[in-house]
């Protein structure tokens, strides 16, 4: 995993620390995996900013669930108040349940009517792909090259940033993900790229059933432009008889700050959409947005229940979060501070040979990290980077296939002195860097 704790490295760690890591992995188990090569034990979030049991501060620039801040007071309190009254399931009429989703699919493109929850994304993505394979027995899948959609069986089999210890299945076909920095046309290339994926399945037995594409591509190193990107292989998809199946989980909620969805930046409109916690600012709460008669002929056939999703306490909290986007301005805040990060990383980037590729999207950011004797990426340099923000007190991970791309991703209320922050914590890292890149 990028950005992963060594265990190796406990023997040097506060004695404190190391025993609670060895407690951790010996109840956990060995899959679980922490961040940093110092891992950092939190106990209190409040707005932007993380606190460790010395009371230290850090700010989080990179935790997308908690969307519209840590503890907000307004979805805090909707959580508490809906627990202290009923918090039931689906199968009960609930007036605030019915005028949340209405609420929600608002939000969307026309042709999105309808809408199911789920507990998490990997549930949505689960529940997507159900739908897309349930027409005329339709299975295959594609997906770009690094992608990650979720946990559950399914959506692990189309995760390729899984790993080589979960395949992918049979029935999936990868494409590499798009460069603006080749010459070329982007789009264009990613559109034959989707066609020639499509026709390789439909050549192998396994007729197309989705384009499942995160819309921002951010495991895939965050590649949110040109505008417009998407078009081209969404429409080679519907050519093949795929649906094309919209990943907001990091891309929506106003993380481009131009809209509410990713999707939108691209002009295209979806036939699946799925969505994750940053719905409930962190609880558990997603869901699956589509055109209705995808779901008219799904639903005649399958009943779907599922006895957490949608429940009262994470209804009152998605509520909440929407109230919070439209009232505190989040969408317009994500353009105007993500714009003032992106030129402060662009102009530090300018005047050293150790970043690249500068790139974003409202509060959603990337810059690459090049071997400054060869130019070529460098996970490890990407490695120290993140580690030297941390011991700095400011959160970022990585991302890209190789682990080269710095992954900023800061909560919604971010405000210009945040983003000065960072910069001037990475030009600290990058200065030191540059005195001693070994």
């Amino acid at each position: 995993m990028v950005n992963a704790f060594d265990d190796r490295a406990r023997a040097g760690l506060d004695p404190e620390l190391g025993a609670l890591i060895a407690r951790r992995e010996a109840v956990l188990g060995p899959a679980y995996r922490l961040f940093y090569e110092r891992p950092l034990q939190l106990v209190r979030g409040e707005g932007v900013h993380l606190y460790d049991p010395d009371g230290n501060e850090y700010l989080d620039a990179y935790n997308n669930v908690p969307s519209v801040g840590h503890s907000h007071p307004r979805v805090a309190g909707a959580v508490a108040r809906q627990a202290a009254r009923l918090n039931t399931h689906t199968r009960y009429l609930a007036e605030e349940t019915v005028a949340y989703a209405e609420r929600l699919v608002a939000t969307h493109d026309p042709a999105i009517e309808r809408v199911m929850f789920t507990c998490t994304g990997s549930e949505a993505v689960d529940l997507a792909l159900r739908i897309a394979t349930f027409r005329e027995s339709r299975r295959g899948v594609v997906v770009t090259a690094n992608a990650y959609h979720g946990v559950t069986a399914a959506a692990a089999a189309v995760s390729p940033s899984l790993g080589e210890g979960v395949p992918l299945g049979p029935h999936v076909r990868t494409v590499p993900p798009p460069r603006d920095d080749r010459g070329g046309d982007p789009a264009a290339e990613l559109g034959r790229a989707v066609g020639a994926a499509m026709a390789d399945l439909e050549r192998h037995g396994f007729p197309p059933a989705a384009l499942l594409i995160d819309s921002l591509l951010s495991s895939d190193g965050l590649r949110p432009d040109p505008p417009g990107l998407l078009g081209p292989a969404v429409e080679a998809a519907r050519a093949a008889g795929a649906l094309y199946i919209a990943d907001e989980v990091q891309a929506g909620f106003a993380r481009t700050g131009e809209s509410m969805w990713g999707y939108q930046r691209h002009g295209v409109s979806p036939d699946l959409v799925v969505m994750g916690k940053p719905m409930g600012n962190g609880m558990p709460i997603g869901g699956l947005a589509a055109r209705g008669a995808l779901l008219d002929e799904f639903g005649a056939a399958v009943r779907y229940f599922n006895t957490f999703g949608g429940n009262s306490v994470c209804v009152a909290a998605a509520d909440a979060v929407l109230d919070v986007i439209e009232e505190e301005g989040l969408a317009e805040n994500a353009a105007r501070v993500g714009e003032r990060l992106r030129a402060g990383i662009a102009e530090l980037a300018a005047g050293t040979s150790l970043l690249g590729g500068v790139r974003g999207a409202g509060l959603f950011l990337a810059a690459d990290l090049l071997d400054p004797g060869t130019g070529r990426p460098s996970p490890e340099l990407a490695g120290r980077v993140v580690n030297g923000l941390r011991d700095r007190g400011v959160l970022i991970s990585a991302t890209g296939e190789l682990g080269e791309t710095l992954k900023i991703r800061p909560l919604l209320p971010f405000r210009p002195e945040h983003a000065d922050r960072v910069v001037a914590a990475l030009a600290e890292v990058v200065d030191e860097l540059e005195r001693d890149p070994g």
